[in-house]
């Protein structure tokens, strides 16, 4: 990944990232599939990007 990548991943993905598990545990009904949900939507996000860059 290139510098602008990786400033976009620390400024905004991982906070956010972090922000959506902390509030998903403070729900106790539903903590379980949002967990799951914030995963999938991470991994399809992953694939998406390594996809458009091909890889470089």
């Amino acid at each position: 990944m290139n510098l602008p990548s990786l400033i976009f991943w620390l400024i905004f993905v991982i906070p956010m990232v972090a922000l959506l598990i902390w509030v998903m545990r403070q729900d106790k009904r539903k903590g379980a599939t949002g967990l799951i949900i914030l995963a999938v939507i991470v991994v399809i996000a992953i694939v998406y990007m390594y996809v458009q860059t091909k890889g470089k």
